[in-house]
Protein backbone atom coordinates (compact mmCIF):
# COMPACT_ATOMS: atom_id res chain seq x y z
CA UNK A 1 0.00 0.00 0.00
CA UNK A 2 2.87 2.39 0.82
CA UNK A 3 4.45 1.78 -2.61
CA UNK A 4 1.18 2.63 -4.39
CA UNK A 5 0.83 5.89 -2.44
CA UNK A 6 4.45 6.82 -3.17
CA UNK A 7 3.87 6.03 -6.85
CA UNK A 8 0.77 8.21 -6.91
CA UNK A 9 2.59 11.03 -5.11
CA UNK A 10 5.39 10.89 -7.70
CA UNK A 11 2.84 11.06 -10.52
CA UNK A 12 1.09 14.05 -8.93
CA UNK A 13 4.43 15.83 -8.46
CA UNK A 14 5.38 15.21 -12.09
CA UNK A 15 2.01 16.60 -13.24
CA UNK A 16 2.33 19.65 -10.98
CA UNK A 17 5.85 20.33 -12.23
CA UNK A 18 4.63 20.12 -15.84
CA UNK A 19 1.70 22.44 -15.07
CA UNK A 20 3.99 24.98 -13.38
CA UNK A 21 6.40 24.96 -16.34
CA UNK A 22 3.53 25.43 -18.75
CA UNK A 23 1.92 28.21 -16.72
CA UNK A 24 5.20 30.14 -16.46
CA UNK A 25 5.88 29.81 -20.20
CA UNK A 26 2.28 30.64 -21.13
CA UNK A 27 2.36 33.79 -19.00
CA UNK A 28 5.63 34.92 -20.58
CA UNK A 29 4.31 34.23 -24.08
CA UNK A 30 0.85 35.81 -23.75
CA UNK A 31 1.01 38.17 -20.77
CA UNK A 32 -2.14 36.53 -19.35
CA UNK A 33 -2.06 35.82 -15.63
CA UNK A 34 -2.36 32.13 -14.79
CA UNK A 35 -2.12 31.08 -11.12
CA UNK A 36 -2.99 28.73 -8.27
CA UNK A 37 -2.85 25.09 -9.13
CA UNK A 38 -4.48 22.20 -7.35
CA UNK A 39 -4.80 18.51 -8.17
CA UNK A 40 -8.09 16.87 -9.09
CA UNK A 41 -9.58 13.43 -8.65
CA UNK A 42 -10.25 11.04 -11.56
CA UNK A 43 -12.98 12.06 -14.03
CA UNK A 44 -11.61 15.58 -13.96
CA UNK A 45 -8.48 16.80 -15.68
CA UNK A 46 -5.29 16.42 -13.63
CA UNK A 47 -4.78 20.03 -12.54
CA UNK A 48 -6.91 23.14 -12.19
CA UNK A 49 -5.77 26.74 -12.14
CA UNK A 50 -7.08 30.25 -12.66
CA UNK A 51 -6.51 32.01 -15.99
CA UNK A 52 -7.40 35.70 -15.89
CA UNK A 53 -9.64 34.98 -12.90
CA UNK A 54 -11.54 32.06 -14.48
CA UNK A 55 -11.09 28.36 -13.79
CA UNK A 56 -9.11 26.38 -16.34
CA UNK A 57 -8.51 22.64 -16.14
CA UNK A 58 -5.32 21.11 -17.50
CA UNK A 59 -4.95 17.51 -18.57
CA UNK A 60 -1.24 16.68 -18.36
CA UNK A 61 0.57 14.10 -20.51
CA UNK A 62 4.25 13.31 -20.90
CA UNK A 63 5.96 12.55 -24.19
CA UNK A 64 8.70 9.93 -23.84
CA UNK A 65 11.19 8.60 -26.36
CA UNK A 66 11.43 5.11 -24.84
CA UNK A 67 10.00 2.91 -22.10
CA UNK A 68 13.30 3.09 -20.21
CA UNK A 69 13.17 6.88 -20.30
CA UNK A 70 9.63 6.82 -18.91
CA UNK A 71 10.61 4.48 -16.07
CA UNK A 72 13.68 6.58 -15.25
CA UNK A 73 11.58 9.73 -14.95
CA UNK A 74 8.60 8.14 -13.23
CA UNK A 75 10.81 6.12 -10.85
CA UNK A 76 8.25 3.35 -11.10
CA UNK A 77 6.82 0.84 -13.50
CA UNK A 78 4.59 1.92 -16.35
CA UNK A 79 1.30 0.34 -17.29
CA UNK A 80 1.26 -2.32 -20.01
CA UNK A 81 -0.50 -0.15 -22.60
CA UNK A 82 1.98 2.73 -22.21
CA UNK A 83 4.90 0.32 -22.29
CA UNK A 84 3.57 -1.28 -25.48
CA UNK A 85 3.10 2.13 -27.15
CA UNK A 86 6.63 3.18 -26.20
CA UNK A 87 8.09 -0.09 -27.49
CA UNK A 88 6.37 0.58 -30.83
CA UNK A 89 8.01 4.01 -30.90
CA UNK A 90 11.43 2.53 -30.23
CA UNK A 91 11.19 0.73 -33.57
CA UNK A 92 11.68 4.09 -35.30
CA UNK A 93 15.38 4.85 -35.49
CA UNK A 94 14.77 8.29 -36.98
CA UNK A 95 14.16 10.69 -34.07
CA UNK A 96 11.82 12.88 -36.16
CA UNK A 97 9.61 9.89 -37.04
CA UNK A 98 9.69 8.79 -33.40
CA UNK A 99 8.60 12.27 -32.25
CA UNK A 100 5.71 12.43 -34.73
CA UNK A 101 4.48 8.92 -33.97
CA UNK A 102 4.77 9.32 -30.20
CA UNK A 103 2.97 12.66 -30.24
CA UNK A 104 0.22 11.38 -32.54
CA UNK A 105 -0.29 8.36 -30.25
CA UNK A 106 -0.77 10.63 -27.21
CA UNK A 107 -3.19 12.85 -29.12
CA UNK A 108 -5.21 9.85 -30.30
CA UNK A 109 -5.35 8.39 -26.80
CA UNK A 110 -6.35 11.65 -25.11
CA UNK A 111 -8.98 12.45 -27.77
CA UNK A 112 -10.96 9.37 -26.76
CA UNK A 113 -11.35 10.52 -23.14
CA UNK A 114 -14.11 12.67 -21.70
CA UNK A 115 -13.65 15.04 -18.78
CA UNK A 116 -16.04 16.61 -16.31
CA UNK A 117 -14.97 20.14 -17.17
CA UNK A 118 -16.32 23.19 -18.96
CA UNK A 119 -12.89 24.35 -20.12
CA UNK A 120 -9.97 21.98 -20.46
CA UNK A 121 -6.62 22.25 -22.19
CA UNK A 122 -4.25 19.40 -22.91
CA UNK A 123 -0.64 20.12 -21.91
CA UNK A 124 1.97 17.65 -23.14
CA UNK A 125 5.43 17.87 -21.60
CA UNK A 126 8.26 16.54 -23.74
CA UNK A 127 10.66 14.40 -21.72
CA UNK A 128 12.97 13.24 -24.52
CA UNK A 129 16.26 15.19 -24.61
CA UNK A 130 16.68 14.88 -28.39
CA UNK A 131 13.45 16.79 -29.08
CA UNK A 132 12.89 20.51 -28.61
CA UNK A 133 10.71 23.38 -29.82
CA UNK A 134 12.37 23.64 -33.24
CA UNK A 135 11.86 19.95 -33.98
CA UNK A 136 8.22 20.17 -32.98
CA UNK A 137 7.69 23.23 -35.16
CA UNK A 138 9.35 21.43 -38.09
CA UNK A 139 7.01 18.45 -37.61
CA UNK A 140 3.75 20.45 -37.28
CA UNK A 141 2.46 19.45 -40.73
CA UNK A 142 2.61 15.77 -39.73
CA UNK A 143 1.02 16.08 -36.30
CA UNK A 144 -2.50 14.70 -36.48
CA UNK A 145 -5.11 16.22 -34.20
CA UNK A 146 -8.02 13.75 -34.05
CA UNK A 147 -11.61 14.90 -34.49
CA UNK A 148 -13.92 14.95 -31.50
CA UNK A 149 -11.47 15.84 -28.79
CA UNK A 150 -12.73 17.84 -25.79
CA UNK A 151 -9.79 20.22 -25.46
CA UNK A 152 -10.19 23.94 -26.08
CA UNK A 153 -6.46 24.16 -26.73
CA UNK A 154 -3.54 21.74 -26.97
CA UNK A 155 -0.05 22.86 -25.89
CA UNK A 156 3.36 21.23 -25.77
CA UNK A 157 6.06 22.14 -23.26
CA UNK A 158 8.85 21.60 -25.77
CA UNK A 159 11.51 20.23 -23.40
CA UNK A 160 11.53 18.71 -19.93
CA UNK A 161 12.81 21.86 -18.18
CA UNK A 162 10.72 24.25 -20.30
CA UNK A 163 13.78 26.13 -21.58
CA UNK A 164 12.84 26.10 -25.26
CA UNK A 165 9.31 27.33 -24.62
CA UNK A 166 5.86 26.08 -25.48
CA UNK A 167 4.17 25.32 -28.77
CA UNK A 168 0.44 25.62 -29.33
CA UNK A 169 -0.77 22.66 -31.38
CA UNK A 170 -4.40 23.90 -31.67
Amino acid sequence: MEEKRTSEEAKVKLEHDAAKLFMRQYEQLTGHRIRHIWHNRPQRPDVSCMLDGERLDLEIAHLYGSSQEAMDILKQGINANVKHQLELQEAFSNTRERLINALNAILKNKASKKYDSNRVWLVIRNAHPAWDREQVLNAMSEIQIPDGYQFDQIWLVADFMGKSGVVRLT
